[in-house]
C-alpha cells in the first residue's frame, strides 16, 4: 500500500506565531480582518433595515453598500494599508 504525503509536517511547538505564519497572517493582519468582519456585519444590518420610503431607502442603501465596499477593501488590502503604521522606524 502506498503512503501519500499531502502536506509536509509543520512544527507548531511555539504556539500561535507558527499557526499564523502558516496561514500567512500576522497579529496585525488578523486584527484588520476582524475589524473588516465587524464592519461587514454592520453594513449587512444596515441593508436589512431599509425603510419603505423610496428616497430614504435609496440613501440608506447606498450608504450600506459603501460601508460594505470599505469592509471588503479593508479585508483585502488592510495589511498593506497599515503596514507603514506597524513597521515604523525609530
Amino acid at each position: 500500500m502506498r503512503k501519500f504525503n499531502i502536506a509536509a509536517p509543520v512544527d507548531m511547538s511555539t504556539g500561535f506565531k507558527d499557526f499564523f505564519d502558516t496561514i500567512g497572517l500576522t497579529g496585525g493582519g488578523l486584527v484588520t480582518k476582524g475589524i473588516a468582519a465587524v464592519i461587514a456585519v454592520i453594513a449587512l444590518r444596515m441593508l436589512l433595515q431599509l425603510s419603505g420610503d423610496p428616497k430614504g431607502a435609496l440613501r440608506k442603501g447606498m450608504m450600506a453598500v459603501g460601508t460594505l465596499f470599505v469592509a471588503v477593501v479593508l479585508a483585502i488590502y488592510g495589511d498593506t494599508l497599515f503596514s507603514t503604521v506597524t513597521e515604523a522606524k525609530g
